[in-house]
């Protein structure tokens, strides 16, 4: 029985989060240059984003760019937001076609013009789709999003438009770059790395961590139908018993 066949529809994760961890190694180990890696992982997230299309999981979000990645080589830098330009002008068109809503989570004032254009009209041209949303966080960090997030509701509290006893978890979730989306159920890090490096700590209170070592570019269909059979022969409790979610 192949792999894809072991997973169970009626329980498959509704939102699935990923790091795409390991392209500069993957590159590294063929002696070329880190870009070289960025480019070849563009067919990791062909794969990965059709797969989860296909099979049905309605929200699928990409550590695309982190506000920590601004410390890489400007030329790396340079590259990444290059060939995000370029992929998304390829890509749209398949993203049409199968109902695919792109959106972005993350601080986009501070990428360049061309790339935030780019962003923005591929947004509004998927925003009628309704299979999946893909969801990119460029320029994004939970630290930086608590943040903003804590500053927008400390000045209406200063202004007397909430009161303490207002501010609940729902009330923060609720003013977050990700109020629109249910929490992840699922988290893939690709590359052997075991840490969340900063990405959607508030959201992944309760989900499924799953961590492999193989590198983004080698992230194939048959690799996420593997964390999803992971993710399903596990017993999600959220803090009850076995025996409470039996009855």
């Amino acid at each position: 029985m192949e792999t894809k066949d072991c997973i169970i529809s009626e329980k498959l994760p509704r939102h699935i989060a990923v790091i795409m961890d390991g392209n500069g190694r993957w590159a590294k180990q063929r002696g070329r240059e880190r870009v070289f890696g960025h480019q070849n992982g563009v067919n990791a997230v062909r794969q990965v984003t059709e797969a989860c299309a296909e099979l049905g999981v309605e929200y699928l979000t990409l550590y695309t760019f982190s506000t920590e990645n601004w410390n890489r080589p400007k030329e790396e830098i340079d590259a990444l937001m290059s060939m995000l330009v370029s992929t998304i002008a390829n890509e749209e068109k398949t993203l049409l076609d199968n109902g695919v809503r792109l959106e972005c989570i993350g601080d986009l004032s501070a990428i360049s013009q061309d790339t935030r254009k780019a962003l923005e009209g591929c947004m509004e041209r998927t925003r009628k789709g309704s299979r999946m949303t893909l969801i990119l966080a460029l320029n994004y960090s939970s630290r930086w999003e608590i943040t903003k997030t804590i500053k927008t509701i400390a000045a209406r509290a200063a202004k007397g438009e909430l009161a303490p006893e207002e501010i609940t978890q729902d009330y923060i979730s609720a003013n977050l770059e990700t109020a629109s989306y249910p929490d992840p159920d699922l988290l893939i890090r690709t590359s052997g790395e075991y840490r969340l490096s900063n990405y959607l700590l508030w959201q992944l209170a309760y989900t499924e961590l799953y961590f492999t070592n193989t590198l983004w570019p080698d992230f194939t269909k048959e690799e996420l139908y593997k964390a999803i059979v992971d993710y399903q022969g596990r017993e999600r409790r959220f803090g009850k018993t076995s025996e409470q979610l039996k009855k």
